[in-house]
């Protein structure tokens, strides 16, 4: 058992190095669920697109935050991404 608590304490640490990380990084970063649904935004997304962490989990990343005119096509990259298809 002392074992297994090592490894979930590890495991845990490694969790939290990794969100900070992806929270002070210098560039934008979000993530997404299957439905487009923003899951993570770190400062950079914040700052540049003016919404806080707070106000954007749980949007729809296309309709809250891309401009009318780029939605079909960011929705095609996503929709790529997301089947694990190239993107670029």
């Amino acid at each position: 058992i002392t074992q297994i608590n090592a490894m979930a304490a590890e495991q845990q640490r490694i969790a939290d190095d990794l969100a900070r990380l992806i929270d002070s990084a210098n560039a934008p970063i979000f993530g997404v669920d299957p439905k487009g649904m923003v899951t993570e935004w770190n400062r950079k997304a914040a700052e540049l697109l003016g919404y806080p962490k707070e106000d954007a989990i749980g949007k729809d990343l296309i309709t809250s935050f891309i401009e009318p005119e780029n939605r079909s096509s960011v929705e095609e990259i996503l929709q790529k991404a997301l089947a694990g298809s190239e993107t670029s």
